[in-house]
């Protein structure tokens, strides 16, 4: 069931300016139960929606192990997507006006922030298991860093403390290409769909891996052409991701969005990262992809040797940080042994 959030008062950002008010689009799945202890607050990618159950079903859903007849599963679109949260399409009430490209930036801490309203909206005390990869791993350390008593597990999976230059490079490319077409500044919907083509065609290069191209887009493979110079699979490849971004996305969302990741670090106003991830109390299970290029695997080593109690899996894939996605096998059996493991250690302390 997917619900909208209002939230009617000024909300202060981080930046120093503030929005007038905000709203939520979020998904659940399940019922909370009489203890209230099996929610399952899941955390979305860049571009996804508030329905797991779309675009991670290998993982969630009837028969899977985040299975809603035995979790409250709970997941919010991040504000500034285009999925029905708060972002640069939504009207500004003080001029009735979309926002486009005045709708401020929004730091991943800011995001947090509106989520703990709508978590005390909900009546949330306490959230059994945690997870999101890549930049919905960066909200929820930040979440269990400002709020570390209300987690009782988390999973970061391919993400990181602090985006690296290397990130913020990336990002800021894509911008570049988005900057560079003529139309990035008109104020309409579809101003600047060719420059997010070519950012969604440099983001691919961050998120696959040479051994995956070589896997799935060879140079002998068939293909329906996009254009009559369209030769090769991998060049239709990128063509063709470019071109289903746009269908489905919002230019100045994807803009601002990675501008809210490069916001990403979790010592900003602490004593320091190593200080913040310290904080945590919750059971954590880091898991990275052996072959990821945007969040190298010595990322996911950093968080398990700063984050109290930490316990590691890096995934072998021939897919890069999209493995996080696709090796949803490999995920499923460590959390299935994490969660088994921490309840044993549960049951011995209580009956020690």
């Amino acid at each position: 069931m997917t619900s909208i959030f209002h939230y009617n008062r000024l909300f202060a950002l981080e930046s120093g300016k503030s929005l007038p008010g905000f709203h939520l689009a979020y998904t659940t799945h399940g019922r909370l139960n009489e203890r209230k202890d099996n929610v399952v607050w899941i955390f979305h990618a860049l571009t996804a929606n508030s329905n797991p159950l779309e675009w991670w079903p290998g993982l969630a859903g009837e028969g899977k192990f985040l299975d809603p007849a035995e979790y409250f599963i709970i997941c919010v679109n991040k504000p500034g997507s285009p999925y029905g949260s708060i972002s640069p399409l939504s009207k500004n009430p003080l001029t009735g006006e979309p926002w486009y490209h005045e709708f401020p930036e929004l730091t991943i801490r800011d995001m947090i922030r509106m989520y703990q309203l709508l978590k005390e909206e909900l009546g949330i005390r306490k959230i059994f298991l945690a997870l999101g990869g890549s930049t919905g791993g960066m909200q929820l350390l930040e979440w269990a860093i400002e709020e570390p008593a209300l987690f009782d597990h988390i999973v970061p999976i391919a993400t990181n403390a602090v985006l690296s230059p290397w990130g913020i490079a990336f990002n800021t490319s894509q911008r570049m290409a988005i900057e560079a077409d003529s139309s990035w500044l008109e104020k309409r919907p579809d101003g600047g769909q060719k420059g997010m083509a070519v950012a969604r065609s440099i983001a691919l290069l961050s998120y696959r891996h040479y051994n995956g191209y070589g896997l799935t887009q060879r140079r002998d493979k068939a293909f329906v052409p996009l254009s009559e110079t369209t030769r090769y699979a991998a060049d239709n490849y990128q063509r063709y991701q470019g071109l289903k971004l746009v269908n489905r996305f919002n230019v100045v969302c994807y803009y601002r969005l990675t501008q809210s990741m490069d916001s990403h670090d979790v010592g900003r106003d602490r004593v320091s990262v190593t200080e913040a991830l310290g904080r945590i109390q919750a059971r954590t299970l880091v898991i990275g992809i052996q072959s990821d290029l945007l969040y190298p695997p010595e990322e996911q080593v950093f968080l398990q040797q700063h984050i109290p109690g930490a316990e590691i899996l890096v995934i072998p894939s021939d897919f890069g940080h999209d493995g996080f996605l696709l090796e949803y096998e490999r995920i499923e059996n460590a959390l299935r042994t994490f969660i088994k493991k921490s309840n044993s250690s549960t049951l011995k302390i209580v009956n020690g």
